[in-house]
């Protein structure tokens, strides 16, 4: 019996012939299921790989058993008609797929070759090969932490490269923040100060900057001093002006920085054309994207600008910023499970004064003043300074002793208003309850207001691993 008809061989040539037959579908699947991102079919790649890793030269080629010849010194006896091109064809691909074999074994490459009908049957053990293989190879990434703040940039990189990142480099001026970083990173060095003062010489060579540089750092600007268009010149007295030198210097695969959402009108919308095209012009893609906290697993609504620069030699022709991944967290998930200390509940005389604020600018047609959040519902931004908690109080009646333990005017309210804790504000920034927070209450607001959201930097940190593990 002829068990390779013409209509049998026309269908396996056209299995082979499509890019995504089947079995490469199936494995694909595994593969991405599991957060392996790959490239398919490139040409950049001898013998164009069905998949490969190409950061971690691995590659992976899902052979059909009738053209790659399996089990051949059977199989070819089946062959009973025209014989003289069949047989001759299938050899002449499997010595290809030797050499091509021993072509990339030889430049450095880790190939997998996998019959499909092993594929079909247990798609899980050919992943669980190639996912150690590629998870081997992972290479290590070196960071920098500029204006790191209490280090909620990095914790966000630190979370999506997982082992794979090692911070070299911190600067951060307030020595309050500086306690509160060092609580919660062990480094094998310290913590630098005025980021304007060390030379770009004495800071260790790396691959990322992490740069949440100060808004305030271009007033300066906005007065059109006369500067030119070009960051030695635009730029002087500002703070971004040690990010675009250290990194003209340091030249980093990839810049991640990150602002708040004004940042892109400021001043016309001049200020952001020119930190884009400083970046561009020391050879980076720049790629930037508004994104809402609420929509990354914490109840804050809170924009902000992020900017992914990458270095040219390793840009990708598009960089997809992450979508939702989160937006059904609501205000109790982030409330303290026992009631808080009565010193977070407000005076009646305090409360009063709120009211009357508000009930003014209500006269006058605006919305100002404090704000009462439902539980079901989200929080406001939250800012250092007075106005991040007054436009966030919830209403608490867990709390039954209410006897003052601070001085305060009055007596505490009896309608159980009152602010949240710095650990309410550090889950609404998505640090984990394990962030230790060392400090006073005063310094814990001004540091979680002046942060970032932990989610948000995960999920973009996790999109720039992409990229980087496949440049």
């Amino acid at each position: 019996m002829d068990r390779h008809t013409p209509e049998q061989r026309r269908k396996n040539m056209q299995a082979v012939k499509n890019k995504d037959s089947k079995i490469e579908v199936i494995l694909r699947k595994e593969l991405w299921n599991r957060g392996l991102r790959y490239r398919k079919n490139s040409s950049k790649v001898f013998g164009k790989p069905d998949i490969v890793f190409i950061g971690k030269k691995v590659a992976v080629f899902c052979d059909s058993e009738f053209w790659h010849g399996y089990d051949w010194e059977h199989k070819k006896e089946e062959i009973k008609s025209r014989r003289d091109f069949w047989i001759p064809k299938i050899e002449r691909n499997m010595q290809r797929d030797i050499e091509v074999t021993e072509k990339l074994t030889a430049d450095g490459w880790t190939v997998f070759r996998f019959w499909g009908r092993d594929i079909k049957k247990n798609p899980g053990k050919c992943a669980d090969m190639i996912e150690k293989a590629v998870k081997g190879k992972m290479p290590m990434y070196k960071s920098i932490d500029l204006f790191a703040g209490i280090g909620g940039i990095r914790l966000g990189f630190d979370r999506a490269f997982g082992k794979n990142i090692e911070t070299v480099f911190v600067s951060e001026w307030d020595e309050n923040a500086q306690k509160t970083y060092k609580a919660n990173f062990t480094d094998d060095f310290e913590i630098a100060g005025d980021i304007t003062k060390i030379e770009e010489k004495d800071i260790p060579s790396f691959d990322i900057c992490l740069a949440g540089f100060p808004c305030q750092a271009f007033s300066l600007a906005g007065q059109r001093k006369g500067f030119e268009d070009n960051y030695k010149g635009l730029c002087r007295g500002t703070l971004f002006m040690d990010v675009a030198r250290i990194c003209e210097h340091h030249k980093p695969k990839v810049i991640f920085c990150e602002n708040v959402k004004g940042l892109v009108i400021h001043d016309k919308g001049r200020t952001f054309k020119v930190i884009t095209k400083t970046f561009q012009d020391l050879g980076y893609t720049v790629y930037s994207q508004v994104l809402n906290s609420k929509n990354f697993g914490v109840p804050q609504n809170r924009e902000r600008i992020y900017l992914v620069a990458f270095r040219n030699d390793i840009a990708p022709d598009n960089f997809m910023f992450p979508v939702t991944t989160d937006d059904t967290r609501r205000i109790n998930d982030i409330i303290e499970e026992e009631a808080v200390p009565a010193k977070y509940y407000l005076s009646e005389t305090y409360l009063q004064t709120l009211k009357n604020h508000k009930a003014r600018h209500a006269a006058k047609g605006n919305g100002f003043g404090y704000e009462i959040r439902a539980w079901d519902d989200i929080a406001g931004a939250i800012v250092c300074g007075g106005m991040g908690r007054e436009r966030n109080l919830v209403i608490d009646e867990r709390q039954k002793d209410l006897t003052p333990t601070t001085h305060i005017k009055g007596e505490i309210n009896k309608e159980g208003v009152r602010k949240m804790t710095p650990r309410e504000w550090a889950r609404l920034q998505g640090f984990p309850d394990s962030f230790k927070l060392p400090l006073a209450d005063v310094h814990l607001y001004k540091q979680f207001g002046n942060s970032v959201t932990v989610n948000v930097i995960e999920a973009i940190a996790e999109k720039i691993k992409e990229v980087l593990d496949n440049a």
